[in-house]
């Protein structure tokens, strides 16, 4: 399971009383999740009118963020031919692969100093990875990428008897695949493996550096992307628990199995934080086949981490 919920509770006497309490909750009698504790440093808070600006900008910046990650990865999979243990293997953040990186996850203080605003932080983050996405793109019109078939398309020869033309014509119609006649032409053909020749040695030219690119640039958007969970947590935290600045970041791997269950024992332990928000979820829960989405509001801040970023068919 690599989906994680990165939450936030006041502190009770102290931090560590929250995180025991959670502790307690989720794993004394049960299953329901493995979890860690999330740190996040001493951030500048600034004014409230800031956080509420910020809160919005950054819920704009995770889903654009997200979406780098994604197509770097993708793109990372093309390029390997959907070999799910090469791609995998690539897939790092920071020289570990992506849990271990989530679980330990540690500020980095030279990429973001903390001695920098919020909105600071959040500007460079975002400049960081537009220049990836758009050296991603200017890499990508000039890369050659090719087989015969791909997730929505694929190209055959198909060789039959005369009479039988006009019937596969009209059942290949029928099936929405579109039908070519092929005349041979062996100087065409003479010149097309020649041209396959040349394309297959300048993609062996350019393979190296490519995955050495997207390896790097796939850790520095993935961190980026951690990093403004972080700060979303942060924001929201100071937002819905007030000042001085006392909450417990903590992050949570839900057992599969379990996950309505933890989501049940969550709202049990922190509903007294906001019952109208409590009270909604209690009845959603009563209507079968209703899904909360991501979007959806807890009593305690709440993001989700989805570290399956490929889909292989």
């Amino acid at each position: 399971m690599t989906e994680f919920w990165l939450i936030s509770a006041p502190g009770e006497k102290t931090c560590q009383q929250t995180w025991d309490q959670m502790m307690v909750a989720t794993t004394r009698n049960n299953n329901l999740s493995t979890n860690h504790k999330f740190n996040i440093p001493d951030l500048k808070v600034g004014t409230l009118d800031v956080l509420v600006g910020l809160s919005d900008d950054l819920a704009k910046l995770d889903s654009f963020i997200e979406g780098v990650v994604k197509k770097v990865s993708q793109y990372m999979a093309d390029v390997l031919e959907d070999s799910r243990d090469k791609v995998q293997e690539n897939l790092l953040a920071n020289g570990v692969d992506l849990v271990t990186y989530i679980t330990r996850f540690q500020w980095d203080m030279a990429k973001y100093p903390i001695k920098q605003s919020l909105k600071n932080i959040s500007d460079i983050i975002s400049k960081q990875v537009s220049q990836i996405d758009n050296d991603l793109k200017a890499r990508a019109s000039g890369i050659t990428i090719f087989s015969t078939a791909d997730h929505d398309s694929g190209l055959f020869s198909v060789t039959l008897f005369r009479k039988a033309i006009d019937d596969f014509r009209h059942k290949a119609r029928e099936n929405k695949y579109t039908v070519r006649d092929f005349q041979y032409n062996e100087q065409e053909m003479n010149a097309d493996k020649e041209e396959m020749t040349r394309l297959s040695t300048d993609k062996k030219k350019q393979f190296g550096p490519l995955v050495r690119w997207l390896k790097v640039n796939f850790s520095e958007a993935f961190i980026a992307w951690i990093h403004i969970k972080a700060l979303r947590v942060f924001v929201e935290s100071v937002l819905r628990y007030g000042l001085p600045v006392n909450f417990q970041a903590m992050l949570l791997q839900p057992n599969k199995k379990n996950m309505k269950k933890l989501r049940e024992v969550l709202n049990d332990l922190y509903k007294h934080l906001d019952s109208s928000a409590a009270a909604v979820i209690d009845s959603a829960m009563d209507i079968p086949g209703l899904n909360l989405s991501q979007q959806e509001y807890y009593p305690y801040v709440y993001y989700k981490i989805d570290c399956n970023l490929l889909d292989f068919k």
